[in-house]
């Protein structure tokens, strides 16, 4: 027996050994994307015609994933969804994250296609609430957490000894604490008998993206059965692809505003290099200026030679070749599982596990922008004499402006000395090659428990474990902003940036910098749970014991973020800075289950209650109630009806209270840029009185770029999220279809005093468009922090973003499940002339799902949207399905994976004025379709072959006009343009890598 699997009872006339068989019942009872489970298998491998007895059956009981207590029903008063290990199999995943992402009840959180934003873990974001918003189980117990968010990443999971995934819909946080808002996932890891040797080999249909697997795993009983043992070890490799690899992503697509259709676009900061400044700067008061630029714009080279100045409009720096598509991954991990039976009846348990996981990010070369002091005898070498006489007017204005500034009251320019410029520059520095980011993630959990009786109706369970994850990121391709000053400036090694390629190996070396951070988490929960019944006491004769759990639990959580001093200044240009955060916190809980079978008149009906108390160390949260209620009742054997309430709480995690600020770049339309700003007076005079010069307010170049920088961060006070969830369903198992079991559940999940950044685009619309008042706590983070030159927001003081209790989301919909298995008269490979088909469908309509980002603002939908709202795309219809067909040795499977189409948020316009304008205000309805093989070629070895995306469904590719600038031909809806996430569409909810084939080969002995 694997002791992290479930209790064992010995030598008191019960058991609670979870074996495969009552996995097996659970499959059937909750519905599974593989209906095969629903037979067993002689011992010739055939298919027979009855499911084996199960544990609950035999009167056995077992533990469901939503309860601590053990019973005979497999069935709760909460909906399963079970996912067997033939998914895996079927489909050629060998990470986690490549079948929980298919799961119709999951929206997509980070992948191995998160480069730009990205930080090489995979994650589980349920029901699309968060990804710090559902429980993550292996065996019943929370696994280790990776960074300061106290989130779990997929990739330190052992998917080849998975059993089965259980998807518990719905809060929890009344059985399993904090963080059980949206649901539980339970991976349940099986115990090896033997020896098992296996592997995978998968590349794409283009050669590319390949990735390979290897794994063992030792498994024995010893001491006469007493104690029984399995230790395993796994190495995982993955392949990089490119942007530049595929022809949809090849180039930067976007920039809709400038045209009426979609453009070949990038980034404003070439290699060429751009020097801005305004015409004009203000001398009084009053609003007078006095002239700066000669006239020229921000958007204006100040050199006007035909190699460098050129402009904005269609030259741009195509970032997207060098961008990963597919992140490169490599991955160690070995552990084991024990228990050993020390007196009689009661056990001691272990586990064991550790990761090393390695995962790089590639972006383009670094870009540098923002205002610097310029030398003019130190650059005078590096321009010519027109671009040097430019500089020198441009000096002899700030000179004077700046006089005039100081006999009027007001600050002097930066550079108000002679000989000196203060200037906007952008340089994207090509020569310092690209940025990559590697990080090296170590985790290791260890734990220890005992279980036994306490008498015949009774027992413990008891178990403490420590989980540890250090991260290192080393990053690379980064240049240093002092150093860049300083060479501008005469006081360090002269740079040359006027021009593509003219930084010297000396300059080169002069101004890069590698930064690297790190960070560690840890975890340890210390657990006691006493379970059982009340003796026979029963409602009926004819009704089970009644069943309890009470128990108490310790958790303690710590993280902390350790920036080098150069990342943790801002001088690093390249990468998000961020300053050092460490945090701690721990709660005490108390918890109490009660179950009630109570059987009359041939129905039965079940009662559930569920409470646990929590009392936290953080004076913001102190003591909270988390509680559950369940009724299951079924009149008749094919039909049962089920209902459940659950009140859930999440505390806030170590990241949302201590995180240091740290630098982003959201995409945001600065409200002074706007044309309104220039005819609107009282939004005019809120951009004066802001810092914006008189002369680019309602000018759209204000911003040069569409993602504008901001600080975020923590805030230690913040208190603790609930959430009331609901659900009510029906599952029939009619007598008359044998094979046949479907289940439907309603959900309604909602979020209250949730913790949100409320995003710099609303921060806008509520500062300036809607309180229009500079004094108002809507508007602080924009006091102080444009660059008073130019009127923009910069990198060297971006306003700041703060953690909140302010928003809501709520959620609801359907969920169904239809699982069919059947015999076929007829046979291909075998003499017995029978067959099986087995079919699986997992679907989930999603009637609404509400965000409120702040509570003056006007509940979203994004039900069936996708874009600056609403994010990663929520189609209101998503399903898997697979349809199998077993003769003999052979199994043949079809995978169908469809979304709904969805349309865009209407966060700018309206979802006609989309479609008129440049088309990409709809994607599509999705489907992809997977084939695959698995051949039993003996009793010990069994081959497995298949393709993914058979019918190689990608993002088309863009065709430009003459000139290279405008899209001509749209193939179709998911080449999103500035709509987007990365790569012009969105790459985890979409196959970006096409038709995929694998090869799979297991071995047991």
């Amino acid at each position: 027996m694997c002791a992290v699997m479930a209790l064992t009872f010995k030598g008191i006339g019960m058991s609670t050994r979870f074996n495969k068989a009552s996995l097996l019942a659970g499959t059937v009872m909750a519905g599974a994307m593989i209906a095969t489970p629903v037979y067993a298998q002689d011992e010739d491998n055939e298919p027979a015609l009855q499911a084996e007895p199960d544990d609950a059956e035999l009167g056995q009981t077992i533990v469901v994933t939503g309860s601590r207590i053990a019973r005979r029903n497999v069935e709760t008063a909460a909906p399963i969804a079970v996912v067997t290990d033939e998914e895996f199999t079927l489909s050629g995943a060998v990470n986690v994250e490549n079948v929980v992402n298919t799961l119709p009840q999951v929206v997509p959180g980070t992948t191995s296609f998160s480069n730009n934003p990205g930080n090489g873990t995979a994650t589980l974001n349920l029901r699309g609430l968060g990804t710090n918003r559902n429980l993550v189980l292996v065996n019943g117990r929370r696994w280790m957490f990776y960074d300061v968010s106290q989130v779990v990443d997929l990739n330190t999971i052992p998917n080849f000894l998975i059993d089965t995934v259980d998807v518990v819909t719905g809060g929890a946080s009344a059985v399993y604490g904090s963080d059980a808002m949206a649901g539980v996932v339970n991976f349940r890891l099986r115990q090896v008998d033997g020896v098992e040797l296996g592997g995978q080999y998968a590349i794409t249909d283009r050669g590319d993206g390949e990735s390979y697997q290897i794994h063992g795993a030792i498994g024995t009983s010893f001491d006469d059965g007493r104690g029984s043992a399995t230790v395993f070890a796994e190495y995982y490799n993955r392949s990089s692809v490119f942007q530049g690899d595929r022809a949809f992503s090849n180039v930067a697509v976007g920039a809709e505003t400038f045209g009426d259709d979609l453009q070949a676009f990038g980034s404003s900061t070439v290699p060429y290099g751009r020097v801005n400044t305004p015409g004009t700067v203000a001398i009084d008061e009053d609003g007078n200026t006095a002239p700066l630029a000669a006239g020229l714009t921000i958007d204006d080279a100040i050199f006007p030679t035909a190699s460098v100045a050129q402009a904005r409009n269609g030259e741009t720096y195509n970032y997207a070749p060098v961008n990963y598509l597919q992140l490169p991954q490599e991955r160690y991990l070995m552990g084991g599982y024990a228990d050993y039976e020390f007196s009689d009846g009661h056990s001691f348990y272990t586990e064991v596990a550790y990761v090393n996981n390695r995962v790089a990010q590639e972006l383009a070369a670094t870009p540098v922008t923002g205002t610097f002091n310029v030398d003019l005898a130190t650059i005078q070498p590096f321009v010519d004499a027109a671009t040097f006489a430019e500089f020198q007017q441009l000096d002899a204005n700030e000179a004077a402006a700046s006089a005039l500034r100081v006999a009027n009251g007001l600050a002097p320019l930066a550079a108000a000395e002679l000989g000196v410029v203060s200037t906007f520059i952008q340089r994207r520095v090509i020569e310092t090659g690209r940025r990559n980011s590697l990080d090296e993630r170590n985790a290791f959990r260890v734990l220890g428990g005992v279980t036994g009786p306490i008498n015949d109706y009774m027992q413990y369970d008891a178990h403490y474990f420590y989980a540890r994850t250090r991260n290192a990121n080393i990053q690379a391709g980064n240049v240093s902003r002092s150093a860049f000053q300083a060479g501008l400036d005469g006081t360090g090694t002269p740079i040359n940036v006027f021009g593509p390629g003219t930084l010297t190996p000396e300059m080169v070396d002069a101004i890069t910098i590698q930064a690297q951070n790190g960070d560690i988490s840890t975890l340890e929960v210390a657990n006691a749970t006493i379970s059982g019944t009340f003796g026979d006491f029963a409602v009926t004769e004819t009704s089970s014991p009644i069943g309890f759990a009470i128990g108490a639990e310790y958790r303690g959580v710590a993280a902390q973020f350790i920036p080098d001093t150069a990342l943790s200044s801002g001088d690093v240009i390249g990468f998000n800075a961020g300053d050092p955060t460490e945090g701690s916190y721990n709660v005490k809980d108390v918890f109490a289950e009660l179950n009630i079978p109570i059987d009359f008149g041939g129905m039965s009906l079940e009662l559930d209650g569920k409470a646990r108390y929590s009392d936290y160390s953080l004076d913001t949260v102190g003591g909270v109630w988390a509680y559950a209620g369940g009724v299951k009742f079924q009149p008749v054997p094919d039909i049962t009806l089920r209902g459940q309430y659950q009140r859930a709480v999440r505390a806030p995690n170590i990241a949302e209270l201590f995180q240091g600020s740290a630098i982003g770049f959201p995409g945001a339309t600065d409200p002074c840029s706007t044309a309104a700003a220039g005819t609107n007076a009282t939004l005019n005079a809120l951009c004066a009185a802001n810092g914006v010069p008189t002369g680019a307010i309602g000018n759209p170049d204000l911003q040069i770029n569409a993602q504008i920088p901001a600080l975020f961060g923590g805030n230690p006070n913040l208190s603790e999220e609930t959430s009331d969830s609901w659900t009510v369903g029906v599952v029939l198992q009619p007598s008359f279809i044998p094979g046949l079991t479907i289940t439907a559940d309603y959900f309604d999940i909602t979020v209250d005093n949730a913790i949100s950044t409320v995003s710099l685009q609303r921060q806008f619309d509520l500062c300036f468009n809607q309180v229009q008042d500079l004094g108002s706590s809507f508007c602080a983070p924009f006091i102080g922090t444009r660059d008073e030159t130019t009127g923009s927001f910069t990198t060297a003081n971006p306003p700041f973003l703060g953690s909140q209790n302010i928003a809501t989301f709520s959620t609801t919909g359907v969920d169904l499940e239809v699982n069919y298995s059947s015999n076929v008269p007829f046979s291909l490979l075998t003499d017995q002339g029978d067959s099986r088909i087995n079919f699986s469908f997992l679907g989930t309509y999603t009637d609404s799902f509400e965000v409120q980002e702040d509570p003056l603002a006007t509940p979203y939908d994004c039900a069936g949207r996708f874009g600056l709202t609403c994010g990663e795309p929520q189609a209101k219809y998503k399903w898997t399905s697979r349809l199998s067909w077993i003769d003999g040795p052979l199994t043949t499977s079809l995978r169908w994976r469809h979304l709904s189409s969805i349309k865009d948020d209407e966060s700018v316009l309206t979802i006609e004025e989309w479609e008129s304008f440049n088309g990409i205000g709809k994607i599509d309805s999705y489907d992809l379709f997977d084939l695959s093989f698995s051949f039993a070629v003996t009793e010990n070895f069994e081959l497995g072959l298949g393709v993914n995306n058979l019918l190689d469904k990608l993002p088309g590719t863009p065709t430009f006009d003459a000139d290279g600038l405008y899209v001509t031909n749209r193939p179709n809806s998911l080449l999103l343009g500035d709509n987007q996430e990365q790569a012009n569409t969105y790459p985890s909810t979409y196959d970006v890598l096409g038709r995929r084939y694998f090869a799979s080969a297991s071995f047991k002995f």
